[in-house]
């Protein structure tokens, strides 16, 4: 198949490497070639352009608009008036299909609102640009065009080329050009490539960025105050999760990558800010699956003076708004689900969860020992080192989870599995905390906060014995942290949200490595 013929058939099969290096060989033989003659397209610094390809469309339509008021029905006149109010644009992007036609060529021409066709004739671009850049031109080059905005015999809006500039040399033939780049394991390390040939992916991202910034303004409208803290930490506090260890060779001391935001936005609450919140990077040194990535983003939030109450109430109607503004309707899709964001979500607390769908009333179960016994009985894995209220959590995970698929309020949790959260008064055994489930995922993690220096000891304490006794996750004792709640932090909600997975979610995106730009990879060596 030569080059030529490549460019104007589509593509029964995805190309093999020798195919690929041969049509990169050539590609370098036509750069090589434009160079020798001065028209070298690297050396381009600048292309002016004045219009999307959206945008040419829109203001085409505007006019045509505007030249039909006056023409009434009359043919005619419509074309004459269309033909002296001309809409003159300049444009850029690359070319994703061409065919040859002599002495003109249609183009598809694509940027980042969308893609347009192209009309290019010889007689308008000159010969000498003509052969160049069109004829001799490949599919994935980036040209600039300026030209004026028509409607075809076939209705489409096209872009009548006057000029025709070759601004990048594809040199790596396109994967999959008329049937998209499907190979997963490609379009994640590739992620560029994927962009181009998956236009619905560019469109997940798009709404990535929509859904960030919807937060950070429905945040800032609330009186929060954006902050950010150290990613590079000597000790990684705030969850139960093992970090990923560096070596700082300025100061010679082994720090941590951070796992969480917590510690330091609660010093900021000591020290006044009393609303603040963080979007950021955290990392985890743990396993990929289809919700995880050992490198995610996380927001966490926190606001003196109220309670997880509060938190409840805000993340309510905040994934509420989120749903409106970004998905235009507070009921969206998600697999086979129609979730709900709509109506009140419900609230459990976690012993009525289990009792509800594993049948189990921890209520009934005093001691460790009847736990352990009972997790037995269910075949339920547990470890030496786990405590009732543990066992009660592995019988949510194995029971309960799965079926919270419209939000879910789960409330009130064993003080086992949180060292950072107020006790219930009336209830010493469990904590002020919730988590938000949706599709049976964990979407949010929230708490009172501990504001209590003397408990906050006693819980480090607790969690210094579960590191001895094995578990690789438990947070060390952060003399630091505590000094600042000696000094006094005033009672506290706060907040914690996995960003990539309410993107899952708000995207109708199967997994998290299709809502990260650039996933966590194997290297292929």
């Amino acid at each position: 198949m030569s080059e030529e013929i490549k460019n104007n058939a589509p593509e029964e099969q995805e190309l093999t490497q020798e195919q690929v290096n041969e049509y990169k060989k050539i590609r370098m033989e036509k750069l090589k070639a434009l160079q020798d003659e001065g028209a070298d397209p690297f050396q381009i610094t600048k292309y002016d352009v004045t219009a999307s390809c959206e945008e040419a469309k829109v203001l085409y339509e505007r006019e045509e608009a505007k030249c039909k008021d006056l023409a009434g029905n009359d043919e005619a006149v419509l074309a004459e008036k269309l033909e002296e109010n001309r809409v003159r644009v300049s444009i850029a992007g690359r070319i994703m299909s061409k065919r040859m036609m002599g002495k003109a060529s249609f183009m598809d021409l694509r940027d980042k609102s969308g893609k347009v066709q192209l009309y290019v004739r010889m007689n308008e671009v000159g010969k000498e640009a003509f052969d160049r850049y069109v004829k001799k031109g490949d599919i994935g080059d980036i040209v600039g065009v300026t030209g004026f905005v028509f409607r075809t015999r076939m209705g489409e809006i096209s872009v009548h080329a006057e000029s025709f500039t070759l601004l990048s040399k594809n040199l790596q033939p396109l994967p999959e050009k008329w049937h998209g780049l499907k190979d997963q394991d490609t379009r994640y390390r590739q992620r560029y490539t994927d962009l181009i040939c998956n236009p619905e992916v560019k469109d997940t991202f798009i709404k990535r960025s929509k859904i960030i910034s919807t937060i950070r303004r429905y945040l800032d409208e609330r009186g929060f105050m954006e902050v950010e803290t150290p990613m590079l930490v000597s000790n990684a506090g705030g969850a139960a999760a093992r970090p990923f260890e560096t070596h700082y060779n300025a100061l010679d001391e082994d720090v941590k990558l951070r796992i969480s935001l917590e510690l330091y936005l609660k010093r900021l609450i000591v020290g006044g800010l009393e609303r603040v919140y963080e979007i950021g990077r955290v990392f985890r040194n743990e396993g990929v699956d289809a919700r995880h990535n050992p490198e995610f983003t996380l927001m966490e939030l926190y606001q003196a003076y109220t309670d997880y109450h509060g938190m409840m109430d805000l993340t309510e109607d905040m994934f509420r708004h989120l749903a409106q503004t970004v998905c235009g309707g507070t009921t969206i899709p998600y697999g086979e689900h129609e979730i709900d964001l709509g109506k009140p979500f419900e609230r459990l607390t976690m012993i009525d969860a289990v009792k509800k769908y594993a049948g189990v009333d921890f209520n009934e179960i005093k001691t460790t020992e009847e736990a352990k016994a009972l997790a037995k009985e269910k075949h339920i894995e547990f470890e030496d080192r786990h405590k009732r209220g543990d066992i009660l959590n592995l019988f949510f995970e194995e029971y309960v989870e799965e079926h919270l698929i419209q939000p879910t309020f789960i409330m009130d949790h064993p003080i086992e599995i949180s060292p950072l959260t107020k006790k219930k008064p009336d209830a010493p055994d469990y904590v002020e905390r919730f988590e938000l489930f949706i599709n049976g995922w964990e979407m949010c993690n929230a708490y009172s906060e501990l504001n209590d220096p003397i408990d906050q000891r006693e819980r480090f304490k607790a969690q210094e014995e579960a590191l001895s006794s094995g578990d690789e996750e438990a947070n060390r004792t952060d003399e630091d942290f505590l000094r600042a709640l000696e000094i006094g932090m005033p009672p506290t909600g706060g907040i914690g949200y996995g960003i990539d997975r309410l993107v899952m979610l708000l995207t109708n995106s199967p997994a998290i490595r299709d809502v990260l730009l650039f996933p966590t990879m194997k290297s292929i060596d």
